[in-house]
């Protein structure tokens, strides 16, 4: 796990905050474009998983593997159910609920690499 990959899928998390976060100001419904950067983002997302397991499985360093591997799927699961939720609710707080979603997912791609970092845990 290194903070450039960490770094990337947290900017790409808070890029698709701010597309989303438009779509609620200006009152637009859930679009094909915010479904597609959901799913770069998720993605990306799962890239993360893979990697952090694999790197996890080849590390000698002591790491919370439970607490790791528990926080890379969660990262996973949060865009799914964000989107489903988004494109469900037809008012303006659809896309809200997308903001909020993402934005948790770019705060949890730093504690990722904080668990894997040892630090703060």
């Amino acid at each position: 796990m290194t903070d450039a990959a960490a770094d990337i899928v947290a900017v790409m998390a808070v890029l698709v905050a701010a597309f989303a976060g438009w779509h609620t100001l200006r009152r637009l419904p859930f679009s094909n474009p915010l479904f597609y950067a959901a799913a770069l983002l998720e993605i990306a997302l799962l890239g993360m998983l893979v990697a952090g397991c694999i790197a996890l499985a080849a590390t000698s360093r002591d790491v919370n593997g439970v607490l790791f591997v528990s926080y890379l799927v969660t990262l996973v699961v949060i865009p799914p159910a964000a989107v489903l939720w988004g494109i469900a609710e037809k008012s303006r707080w659809g896309t809200g609920v997308v903001v909020v979603a993402m934005l948790t997912v770019a705060v949890l791609c730093v504690r990722v690499l904080q668990i894997w970092k040892g630090t703060n845990v």
